[in-house]
């Protein structure tokens, strides 16, 4: 009998640790502070022919800079990436967007992504890096 008790008592404690440490949880994550936002987006054609000319667009923006830049990057296979081409520095909240429109060389793939940069100021010499996209593949036929 003493021993269903204590099995019991040690079960009602065991619950009431674990319902107070869930009401300390949300109270701590309700007292975080806001992480910063931002979206970016790329599109480009799913095919292209040899020989083709098709535009690349990108469009990004972010809370945690006072101006960002929208740039496009671009591989082919398991190469490094490379900047494609750059928008123009904006205000945040306004978004920027890069454009390039490219000529379809050769078959295989080629993979582009928008990268979102942060600048203190519009001639920011070094912008931090602030997000990237999933890329984009393009099937070249």
């Amino acid at each position: 009998m003493t021993r269903t008790k204590t099995t019991g008592l040690k079960a009602r404690g065991g619950r009431v640790a674990v319902i107070g440490a869930l009401g300390l949880a949300s109270v701590a994550l309700a007292a975080a502070p806001a992480f910063a936002k931002g979206d970016t987006e790329v599109t480009a054609p799913s095919t292209a022919q040899v020989g083709e000319t098709f535009t690349v667009s990108a469009l990004g923006d972010h809370d945690a800079a006072l101006y960002v830049r929208a740039c496009l990057e671009s591989r082919s296979g398991a190469q490094a990436w490379h900047q494609v081409t750059c928008g123009d520095v904006v205000w945040t909240g306004t978004g920027s967007k890069a454009t390039a429109h490219v000529k379809a060389a050769h078959r295989g793939t080629q993979q582009y992504r928008a990268v979102v940069y942060g600048l203190s100021d519009p001639t920011d010499r070094h912008p931090e890096r602030l997000q990237t996209s999933d890329p984009v593949t393009v099937n070249i036929r």
